[in-house]
């Protein structure tokens, strides 16, 4: 159960934790971070497996690998309400994310490849007391494992397809005043799940130094199920026992066109994210909650009616022995103001990046790259407890990566 209302949080790991809409992440290499993740098209190194596993087929013979280490920095939000006593800041929250990406060599017309990711989460903590009745603590840990697989069909037109296996993991803690008396609730909720999904991939070259491809991530619904400690004043026996919850990974559509002109490689990418699926938070107990306060606190279904968002990516690459690039992106919140809270304060942003990469020797690449997601303030008077503004909400990511090709 507390993995459910990890999940909640899920989609924040970016909130609280990430560069993307809701709670995904899509930053999960070197070259996708220091591109803003206009990294599709152009995907040409162990990473295209995550990205676009279709241009596999297209890459130089040979194993590549690339292993990075991403920092990431998630500074306190701060919440202003009409009522003043109700003012505060969440906690700064600080991440290591790894990550790991394999292509194999060419295998007559199939390549295949693997990638090891963290694709979503989130971690949002609150130590004012009115936050917390909310949202003490939203903290979701997601990993992926991704086996893919390309075919060559001609010199121009490849076709990728991967199965994405999706461990998650969560925590959710509220304490706080929920009802007159005053009563107050608390609820400590752990729990995890193994689910899975798929990946589609194509890219066609027209010409030699055009590469237009599309790449599609089903849907995964994290199933979570663990255990939950539900209780309040005066109530002589708490919950102690099962929960689950359900709550989408959601899919994504991205369309991208790169070109290359000498060393210099231009890419944009439409993404579509579609997270309309996500339309209320549900909570299941093994046993029915008879307490009408635990039960309008903890058990009732909470309305998120989140919509189907759009990002817009432009990444620019010149290419030497010192690689160097740079990105920018406007990613587009899908938190509807009317069910804004206090776990997951997104909002609309715009994102930054830069990165180098250096060729140590012909086989051997290290670099490192920077990204700051810049989020908009965001006001909202709602039944989810908002009556505000949340502002200085940012994400600073620093990766490091090792790259090898045997």
């Amino acid at each position: 159960m507390k993995q459910t209302a990890r999940v909640v949080t899920l989609l924040s790991l970016s909130a609280a934790t990430l560069l993307a809409s809701g709670y995904r992440i899509p930053e999960q290499s070197l070259n996708s971070v220091a591109l803003s993740a206009a990294y599709v098209a152009g995907a040409n190194g162990a990473d295209a497996s995550y990205y676009n596993p279709a241009n596999m087929s297209f890459m130089a013979q040979g194993a590549y690998t690339e292993m990075a280490l991403t920092y990431i920095n998630l500074p306190k939000v701060n919440y202003t309400d009409a009522v003043a006593s109700r003012n505060g800041d969440s906690k700064e929250e600080k991440f290591l994310m790894p990550n790991l990406h394999y292509v194999s060599p060419m295998v007559g017309n199939w390549r295949y490849g693997l990638s090891i990711t963290a694709p979503a989460g989130l971690s949002k903590r609150w130590d004012e007391s009115y936050a917390k009745t909310f949202a003490e603590e939203f903290t979701l840990k997601v990993i992926e494992v991704n086996p893919t697989v390309s075919y060559k069909v001609s010199d121009q037109f490849s076709l990728g397809f991967g199965l994405r296996g999706v461990y998650t993991d969560g925590v959710v803690k509220s304490n706080g005043v929920v009802a007159a008396g005053p009563i107050t609730a608390s609820r400590d909720l752990t729990g995890d799940s193994i689910d899975f999904g798929y990946n589609l991939a194509v890219s066609y070259k027209p010409v030699n130094d055009l590469t237009l491809s599309a790449t599609y991530r089903s849907k995964v619904d994290l199933t979570v199920k663990g255990d939950a400690i539900l209780t309040r004043t005066g109530l002589a026996t708490p919950y102690n026992g099962g929960a689950s919850v359900t709550r989408p990974l959601p899919a994504s559509l991205a369309l991208a066109t790169a070109y290359t002109m000498d060393k210099t490689t231009v890419e944009f990418v439409y993404e579509r994210t579609y997270w309309s699926s996500y339309k209320d938070l549900d909570f299941n107990y093994d046993t029915v909650l008879s307490d009408p306060v635990l039960y309008a606190a903890f058990d009732a279904s909470k309305p998120k009616n989140w919509k189907d968002v759009n990002a817009y990516r432009i990444g620019h690459q010149w290419s030497d022995t010192l690689k160097l690039m740079a990105g920018f992106a406007i990613d587009k919140t899908p938190v509807p103001s009317s069910t804004l809270g206090f776990e997951l304060p997104d909002s609309d942003a715009k994102l930054y990046s830069v990165g180098f990469e250096y060729k140590v020797t012909q086989n051997l690449k290290m670099g490192l790259a920077y990204l700051y997601d810049d989020k908009e303030e965001r006001s909202a008077t709602n039944s989810a407890g908002v009556n505000g503004k949340f502002t200085d909400s940012a994400a600073h990511l620093l990766t490091a990566s090792f790259k090898y090709k045997f």
